[in-house]
């Protein structure tokens, strides 16, 4: 999946991020349609979209950052701290540090860079799925299962998203004094 990531990045798609326009419609489709199909094919292409910057620099950066994220998880922490610094409104910077945060366990950091992702795309399905499993990590069920439930009204498609919440539901009504 990162070769193909690193792909999409370096082969000059129309630049974008956040702000792009064609998002609008993406969610629309994702929300309105009955085909899983259909709705896979839009998540992928707001994924395209969030993961593009009109920056050449910055568009490097990220096919870097994203290509270290499984072998050299250290040095993509370093470019999207220099993508951040540089690019602080561009919100997949702010998600790809978000995700490596919680891969170290540092959960704190984690919620804050979600949070400011959250900020600047407030429908980014992948930050608020991160944030259940940033507290389904820390115990924090109750707090997981309503992240996972804002993912539903954003991508009602999701279905790891409906297992999260099927498993911590489970969890809840066996652990339950």
């Amino acid at each position: 999946m990162t070769a193909g990531l690193v792909f999409l990045l370096t082969t000059g798609l129309t630049s974008a991020d956040q702000n792009d326009s064609r998002l609008d419609e993406l969610f629309f489709t994702i929300q309105q349609t009955d085909d899983a199909e259909v709705a896979n094919t839009a998540e992928n292409k707001i994924w395209e979209i969030w993961i593009q910057h009109d920056d050449k620099q910055t568009q490097e950066r990220l096919a870097e950052g994203i290509a270290a994220m499984d072998g050299n998880p250290r040095k993509a922490l370093s470019i999207f701290n220099k993508i951040i610094e540089d690019v602080p409104d561009f919100a997949e910077g702010w998600n790809k540090r978000a995700t490596l945060y919680y891969l170290f366990g540092e959960h704190a950091a984690s919620v804050s860079d979600i949070e400011m992702t959250l900020v600047l795309e407030p429908r980014h399905f992948g930050a608020l799925s991160g944030l259940g499993l940033v507290y389904m990590a820390e115990n924090q069920y109750v707090k997981a299962k309503a992240a996972f439930e804002a993912v539903l009204l954003i991508h009602p498609h999701s279905s790891g998203v409906r297992r999260n919440i099927e498993s911590i539901d489970d969890y809840l009504s066996r652990n339950t004094i």
